[in-house]
């Protein structure tokens, strides 16, 4: 997967990035095809249910519909809209939303910012405490204080989002009145939904940089430091956190891509108008270009933040080599 060493080949980088933009692009094709094909899977007409969602009258006239579905092409063959939509994202147009008819480009590169905005402070925030809490739980491997974190690591696993943070809202917003229930208005409406999100990562980290750093604290350069006087914090420091804390990349990079749009749940129930209640909506309301749209966006962005990591992982650990490049 990865490919690096410290004396690389002559254009082995151009020759990785290369091949990595050659799979964003055969895969955001063969994604934009299926992310075409799925509102067409249900039985639901787009042009009734974004009358429907405009007015109130149940009988809705037939007339109306049939002009909507002309003026937004849905009479057209299906293979005709797919290769002209095909030709307008590779343009960088997304088309029009069907609710709001403005730019889905538009409105998804704001929900981006605010979704890539939770998802960065619950993921730091759960490395922060991840990274010492699992490197203590090395050093103290099987003793009293390693087994009380992988118990806390496997019930923070098992806590539903669903149910913490009403429980938080009611708690923190609510009875104390501490914080506000929901919007996204300031660093204060942050914090309940970047603490819901970040107890699962939180949880994967601390167990990944746990069994990082056994190996870490058993590898030769870690007893060869100690040899020379140096004291084990001293040269876990040094040493040992530059190599311990890769793995921790590999799970951060996956844990960034999947909050980027995964994140339904939270931004409901705190109202944030990011990508994941961005894609809610538009599935409620039928709305094509906006659910495609989301899709290709989404998994663009989850292969260029894998790569991304692959990148600095390669920084971090120049003993590896890049595969299929190197000899």
């Amino acid at each position: 997967m990865l490919a690096w060493r410290a004396n690389l080949p002559a254009g082995a980088m151009e020759r990785f990035l290369l091949k990595r933009a050659i799979v964003l692009v055969v895969t955001l094709t063969l994604v934009s095809f299926l992310a075409f094909l799925v509102p067409w899977l249900g039985d639901a007409d787009p042009a009734r249910a974004i009358i429907r969602s405009r007015v109130a009258d149940l009988a809705l006239d037939s007339a109306a519909v049939e002009a909507l579905r002309i003026r937004l092409g849905l009479d057209q063959p299906l293979l005709h809209q797919f290769f002209a939509w095909l030709g307008r994202v590779f343009q960088g147009d997304l088309g029009l939303s069907f609710t709001s008819r403005l730019p889905v480009a538009d409105q998804i590169l704001r929900a981006i910012g605010v979704s890539a905005t939770l998802a960065l402070s619950a993921l730091f925030l759960a490395l922060a405490i991840a990274l010492p809490v699992g490197t203590l739980a090395a050093v103290h491997q099987g003793r009293r204080f390693d087994g009380i974190v992988t118990f806390i690591a496997q019930g923070f696993v098992s806590i539903p989002e669903y149910w913490l943070a009403p429980v938080l809202v009611l708690l923190f917003a609510v009875e104390l009145g501490w914080l506000p229930s929901a919007g996204w208005s300031g660093f204060e409406t942050l914090i309940l939904p970047a603490a819901v999100l970040c107890l699962r990562p939180l949880a994967y980290f601390s167990q990944v940089m746990r069994a990082s750093m056994i190996d870490v604290l058993h590898a030769n350069y870690i007893l060869a430091a100690r040899s020379r006087g140096l004291g084990l914090a001293g040269a876990l420091v040094r040493h040992g956190l530059r190599n311990g804390i890769q793995p921790v990349l590999t799970v951060f990079a996956l844990w960034l891509a999947g909050l980027l749009g995964g994140s339904v749940v939270v931004e409901v129930i705190f109202a944030i108008p990011g990508m994941g209640r961005l894609i809610y909506s538009a599935v409620i309301n039928n709305d094509m270009p906006m659910l495609q749209g989301s899709i290709i966006c989404i998994v663009g962005l989850a292969i260029i933040i894998n790569t991304a990591a692959d990148v600095l992982y390669g920084v971090l650990n120049p003993t590896v080599t890049v595969s299929g490049d190197a000899r």
